[in-house]
């Protein structure tokens, strides 16, 4: 009987153990998770601590208990991974105690770890950051705790607020990425006064600086401080955070969140051997096998093909995850698989907004890679102008002046009007290498409650090819 071990529980590794064990059922099957959960949405932990999702529990796919039972999988949670011998094919764990396992195919899959930048008073009470469950559970009960007291009852609590008539505290946010602007409309539903702070000159940098603008400009309408090209120096307080402070403002704050972002864990990989690549993750080819033969990564601490580049990049998400842990699963039962490439393709909402991003947008980056990047942006309807519904799709639209090979786009609108679900049209465009000409011709859906007759991202791409 052959044996896969697979290092960590999450998507890359459990749609791996999944797959395997479920496409050759005589595989024995082996998942070391450090913590408690596996299998769980971590992209919902925002939603969990504003409120609209109601249990912790909620947010996991599949259960410990399932996996063991109904897959036949030997899960061991509270099992760390601390040494990995890609020579002998020992990998060794520590739970209870220490136990050392043989493998014929081994998948590292550790995912990332939340940035934590070295701030001064980083390290005090009421300073969180959400990478795991635990973190979600603990942020969830603060907003808790804060709810239930108020100033009046609680005269020494904390600072009043600044801007709002009532409020249950000012908190910070520290960043202005994915979790920065969810977790900024989460603490906001709860009443808070939220201050973002952002080391740069846009929230959402990696989409186009149009969409940048409009998110932004939709956070101070809901009451959001922003502070742009504002880094934090330190966390003011006696052992509890009272204020944060930058070059020029010292904001009083009850709490602060540090979403600055996220880094793979490789210290397992690079002890053991595994190479990194440019990026900074462990590097693998297109069947996700590593340096050492049948180690394979996944996930958030692997980097991937760019489908633009063709060079590695780093892009942590969740479908990414999920397919190559799939694919990596197909190939140790015996029918090798690649799961794809990736197009940096990501949404996020912002109050009532929505917004999407797909391929290369930056103009360095597309230089870099060999690209004359030209850029439109556009303003459509988001449904048929005579339909008693609707708003505006704002399209920011890149190609190859050479070619016309569409690089990427970004794309905004108000929460509901289809940015993000117009933004995969783009990416089939991108992933394919179509043109910008070809896009303009795409057979799109059509009809009143949904649409105009010419898609926002038909009409940005005829602009586009106009200008081309």
């Amino acid at each position: 009987m052959s044996t896969f071990v697979v290092v960590g529980g999450d998507a890359a590794g459990m749609s791996a153990a999944s797959k395997a064990k479920r496409d050759d059922p005589d595989l024995d099957v082996i998942v070391f998770e450090k913590g408690e959960w596996v299998s769980y949405g971590a992209c919902g932990l925002p939603y969990y601590i504003k409120g609209e999702i109601q249990s912790l529990e909620d947010l996991v796919s599949i259960t410990p208990e399932e996996f063991r039972e109904e897959r036949d999988i030997d899960l061991r949670t509270g099992h760390e991974v601390v040494d990995i011998d890609p020579d002998d094919r020992i990998v060794t764990a520590r739970g209870d105690g220490e136990v050392a396992v043989g493998y014929d195919h081994l998948l590292v899959a550790t995912g990332a770890e939340a940035v934590v930048p070295s701030i001064d008073g980083r390290e005090q009470e009421g300073v969180y950051t959400l990478g795991s469950m635990t973190d979600g559970k603990e942020l969830r009960e603060f907003v808790a705790r804060s709810r239930e007291s108020s100033p009046l009852e609680q005269p020494d609590r904390g600072p009043a607020c600044q801007f709002l008539e009532s409020c249950t505290g000012p908190v910070a946010v520290v960043g202005g990425g994915y979790i920065g602007v969810e977790m900024a409309e989460a603490l906001a539903a709860n009443d808070f006064e939220v201050h973002l702070f952002q080391r740069g000159d846009r929230v959402l940098k990696g989409f186009s600086e149009e969409t940048s603008a409009y998110v932004a400009d939709h956070l101070r309408e809901q009451n959001v401080a922003l502070y742009l090209n504002s880094e934090v120096e330190a966390f003011e307080g006696d052992n509890v955070v009272e204020a944060v402070v930058t070059a020029d403002e010292r904001v009083p704050v009850e709490m602060a969140l540090l979403g600055t972002g996220v880094r793979p864990r490789t210290d397992l990989a690079e002890d053991a051997g595994i190479e990194l690549g440019s990026t900074g993750a462990i590097a693998t080819d297109a069947y996700r096998e590593t340096n050492h033969p049948d180690v394979y990564a996944a996930g958030d601490c692997a980097e991937a093909e760019h489908v633009v580049t063709g060079e590695p990049a780093y892009v942590p998400l969740a479908l990414t995850a999920n397919r190559h842990g799939r694919a990596i699963g197909e190939t140790v039962a015996g029918n090798p698989s690649v799961g794809g490439g990736i197009a940096g393709t990501a949404a996020v909402k912002a109050f009532d907004v929505e917004a999407a991003r797909t391929g290369i947008l930056d103009d360095e980056e597309a230089r870099d890679a060999g690209f004359d990047p030209t850029t439109v942006t556009i303003d459509a309807k988001s449904r048929a102008g005579y339909y008693p519904e609707g708003g505006t799709v704002k399209v920011t639209l890149t190609a190859d002046s050479e070619s016309g090979r569409v690089l990427g786009a970004s794309l905004a609108s108000e929460y509901g009007e289809g940015a993000v679900h117009r933004s995969h049209a783009v990416v089939g465009a991108v992933t394919e290498g179509a043109t910008v000409e070809e896009l303009a011709n795409y057979d799109l859906a059509y009809a009143p409650p949904f649409n105009t007759t010419w898609d926002p991202v038909l009409t940005a791409a005829k602009v586009l090819g106009g200008k081309l």
